[in-house]
């Protein structure tokens, strides 16, 4: 493994630090941009994201190009230090484009073409729309990819949504084609003869529509899958497009919601990962669940090219979209920005440098406000994280030592949510994954998010939450993976179909069944006011003992080869096995046949953890709602540790020889951590590159 990765791009290699520019705003108005530079370097920024959602500014009608007002903002970062990540203008389109070419507009599930307006209200597969970008693509990449300012290439925005066009309808058949060759083996892979719907002509096959078919689960997935395909294809069409003058620069685009692509299929074309995150901190007063959930997402980016991504948008005070727009407390922008540097990124950038002053984001945060000056608490709070992040700075580049992989696949997630299965009313296969993470996270265990298709040697231990959607190859890996030694978790609700969407036959969990050795008969949702219980029995090998909550999901198993650690308390099934573990080769395979709750998820691992011999970033006790995360060079460690308990918290560290990277002074035994408090810190690393 890579300890030390070479920075994104050579021109800056240290931590980055800027925002969402958008001059083309504020053209009427020459003072604001040389005010925008004064007040870039008062922040400690070194970055800007231009250029999104120019187009209009840059091509104002076809084929009459303006570069004027670019070259200036370019020429003035140049002459400040400050570089740019350059943005193809394909998020949002100008009028004449959809007016000329109304090819271009989407055509919604419904089947009725939308009016121009909204961003990504585009077709991914109009010949019109990539003729366009190519050309505006090209004549950016012409006149700027060898600019000193420039990074790199910002590919659109935020990709996301779906096109049901007859362009689109095609091309989905052409796919379709591809992958299963005859109407009969689609046929099949669709169990189409339910409720007759069986295709005689490939003209028959359409997208799932609220108005016609949406109950063929095996056609859903692939909707989705060719969805993914065919955006990520237009994106390589972008990326071509601006390469071919320079292909050194680098691209990527910034990934956001994670409903509707495999993000993971992204790595074939992007040379670095990133994605925008927007936490609604202080909601309920528990910013630990919250805490956790945005590091496990944070570990998914950073494991999709197993390297640093960068952070390219988040709020430097408040969004304006969400139900509730709080702003973050004192500290908290420092510690979840941070949070993200801890969790593998190089950067930390926002949306957006200035306000806008109308339209939908115009009370969206931003460094700069309204008032136009640096005299406000946002901007202070930007300015001194951009101190500390230059202060840190040797951290770039240094990898994440993850011994422990959860198993998140995007087509077992839409699998799970289409099934109709034990508890339509919420299935909740994110929550669960995500507390299941949080249980590591909790003990400072560094954690990869990890897909069917990734390699499993790397790692001593692998949960695999609620893994419906089991290929036979993946049962083969994670077999070979135990008996090679390492430590499988799965639980209910595992190995129920293959990749067609179909059910195994034969038994539950299908693939699974020998690794795991357990039969899983029947499965129970349970109403919320409902619950059962897991009682742990006497001696058993997790030292566990008491009795704790089952919710939400029952299964009912056989114990074949496992051996049964606890069993149920309640209900007709009390007594029969509820958490087992099966010995395979040099290694073993624990099964939850329930849901349980933090305090059981949190006693587990920390049992399991320890068996796997599994690092910690730092092995000694965190107090509630404190978490370490560690990233190493293979010479140096670097560990942040993050308070999200609302509390003041002191952490005793454990005794290697710790500095503080900030100031560089030696750290105290025990570390004081106020309210939103992070420290980061580092010690020699074991020659292994390792925590333990």
């Amino acid at each position: 493994m890579t300890m030390r990765h070479a920075p994104v791009s050579p021109k800056l290699p240290v931590l980055m630090h800027g925002a969402d520019y958008n001059p083309d705003q504020w053209l009427h108005d020459p003072k604001v941009l040389e005010e925008d530079i004064r007040l870039m370097k008062l922040a400690g920024c070194n970055v800007m994201a231009i250029g999104i959602f120019s187009w209009a500014a840059l091509e104002p009608t076809e084929g009459e190009f303006r570069f004027q007002w670019m070259d200036e903002v370019l020429e003035r970062f140049q002459q400040n230090g400050i570089y740019a990540w350059l943005a193809t203008p394909s998020g949002a389109r100008p009028a004449w484009l959809s007016a000329k070419y109304p090819e271009v507009l989407r055509l919604e599930a419904n089947r009725v073409r939308n009016l121009h307006g909204m961003r990504h209200n585009h077709c991914y597969t109009s010949p019109a729309y990539r003729e366009k970008t190519a050309i505006i693509n090209g004549k950016l990449a012409e006149r700027y990819a060898h600019h000193p300012a420039v990074l790199g290439w910002h590919i659109s925005n935020e990709f996301g949504g779906d096109c049901h066009c007859g362009l689109c309808q095609d091309a989905f058949r052409t796919w379709l084609k591809k992958k299963y060759g005859t109407l009969d083996a689609l046929n099949m892979a669709w169990w189409t003869n339910f409720w007759a719907h069986t295709y005689t002509d490939w003209s028959q096959v359409e997208s799932p529509a609220p108005h016609g078919e949406n109950m063929v689960h095996g056609q859903n997935i692939d909707w989705r899958r060719f969805v993914t395909d065919q955006t990520i294809d237009f994106c390589k069409h972008e990326i071509d497009s601006v390469k071919s003058a320079n292909p050194e620069l680098p691209a990527t685009t910034n990934m956001h919601m994670i409903e509707g692509l495999d993000y993971r299929k992204f790595s074939r074309v992007l040379d670095f990962v990133s994605w925008d995150a927007y936490p609604t901190w202080h909601k309920g007063n528990d910013d630990i669940e919250l805490g956790a959930s945005v590091a496990f997402y944070h570990d998914l980016y950073r494991s999709i090219m197993q390297k640093p991504f960068l952070l390219m948008e988040s709020t430097p005070s408040l969004t304006n979209w969400q139900p509730v727009s709080k702003l973050k407390q004192p500290g908290m922008h420092r510690l979840s920005s941070l949070q993200s540097i801890a969790h593998g990124s190089d950067s930390v950038q926002y949306f957006q440098w200035r306000k806008s002053r109308g339209s939908s984001e115009k009370f969206h945060g931003a460094v700069v406000d309204h008032a136009g000056h640096e005299h406000t608490r946002v901007f202070k709070d930007v300015a001194e994280l951009g101190q500390s992040l230059a202060d840190i700075s040797e951290v770039t580049g240094a990898s994440t030592p993850a011994e422990t992989a959860i198993l998140f696949d995007w087509d077992n997630r839409w699998a799970v949510k289409d099934a109709q299965g034990p508890r339509n009313m919420g299935i909740h296969y994110e929550e669960t994954v995500i507390k299941h993470h949080r249980a590591l996270w909790e003990q400072g265990v560094p954690t990869d998010v990890i897909g069917s298709e990734d390699d499993f040697g790397p790692y001593k231990l692998i949960v695999a939450p609620m893994l419906y959607l089991c290929r036979e190859e993946t049962g083969r890996k994670l077999e070979q993976f135990v008996e090679n030694g390492g430590t499988l978790v799965a639980t209910y609700w595992s190995g129920v179909v293959d990749e067609h969407d179909l059910c195994h036959l034969g038994g539950f969990p299908g693939p699974l069944r020998k690794t795991l050795g357990i039969w899983a008969e029947e499965i129970e949702g349970l109403y919320d006011e409902d619950s059962n219980g897991l009682s742990m029995l006497a001696d058993n090998e997790l030292g566990i003992t008491g009795r704790f909550e089952a919710h939400e999901i029952c299964e009912l198993i056989h114990a074949e080869q496992a051996e049964v650690l606890g069993t149920y308390t309640d209900s007709f099934y009390a007594g029969r096995p509820a958490l087992t573990v099966n010995r395979l080769g040099r290694g073993k395979a624990y099964y939850m046949a329930a849901r349980h709750k933090e305090d059981f998820l949190l006693a587990f691992y920390t049992s399991v953890v320890s068996q796997a011999g599994v690092a910690r970033a730092l092995e000694s006790e965190l107090p509630s709602g404190v978490t370490a995360a560690l990233r190493t060079d293979g010479e140096t460690d670097y560990v942040f540790l993050m308070n999200f308990s609302g509390e003041a918290k002191r952490v005793e560290l454990d005794g290697r020889g710790y500095r503080d990277v900030e100031t560089g002074q030696v750290a105290e035994a025990i570390v004081a951590l106020p309210v939103n408090g992070i420290t980061v810190l580092k010690r020699k690393a074991n020659p292994a590159g390792t925590a333990s």
